[in-house]
């Protein structure tokens, strides 16, 4: 019996076609294994009590149950997975959305397959990715929020800046040069002055006051 290795992903999304296209670039990576697909979101939840994936690259807008009331419902009943939203949406509030819904990342079908494999790869690792239009209309739209909250100590800052930039716990400890122990807990120390505890909370919150 062979036993399967990488990041294993599940696939959402109503246009067969879409699904065809995603799974064979994605089998191309070795360290990436489409578990299986689904046409929406309640057939998404459905398969993920059983295969278990890492992962899901879901759509936006699907039939039956859309890929934002899905992120919902992961959230509330299989927190662990980490989802990733594919999307033609380059709409300020679909993506604002996303965030609240609890998904850990926000990327446009326009992008290239080498970003779309980087952004599942952050994802897995813990990280928040938005495609870079994406990242654009964030950013341009809160250009001009207010500083970030005195509860934080500049250190907070820093760390809370990097969580948004998409970087993991490892890859923010050499970029402030700290160890990633002390990493995790300043995120432990960030989540609770702020009350927000998801990824997508986290960035949200460093959008809206200007963090990066």
């Amino acid at each position: 019996m062979t036993i399967s290795t990488g990041i294993r992903v599940l696939l959402v999304d109503d246009h067969m076609l879409v699904l065809d296209g995603l799974q064979a670039r994605l089998e191309l990576e070795a360290d990436i294994n489409i578990v299986g697909t689904a046409a929406n979101g309640l057939e998404a939840l459905e398969k993920a009590k059983v295969l278990s994936p890492d992962l899901v690259l879901m759509d936006v807008s699907m039939p039956i149950l859309n890929g934002l009331d899905a992120t919902k419902r992961f959230r509330s009943e299989q927190p662990h997975i980490k989802i990733l939203m594919l999307s033609m949406h380059y709409d300020k509030e679909y993506i604002l959305s996303v965030l609240q819904a609890g998904a850990n990342g926000y990327v446009l079908k326009d992008v290239s397959s080498e970003e779309l494999i980087q952004a599942i790869n952050t994802v897995y690792q813990g990280g928040t990715y938005f495609s870079s239009k994406a990242s654009d209309l964030l950013f341009g739209q809160f250009s001009s929020a207010p500083q970030e909250e005195e509860s934080l100590t500049p250190r907070e800052s820093a760390v809370l800046a990097e969580v948004a930039n998409g970087l993991s716990n490892k890859e923010i400890a050499q970029q402030l040069n700290i160890s990633v122990r002390t990493v995790e807990t300043h995120r432990q120390n960030i989540k609770r002055k702020l009350d927000i505890h998801s990824s997508a909370g986290l960035v949200k919150y460093a959008i809206e006051h200007n963090l990066i």
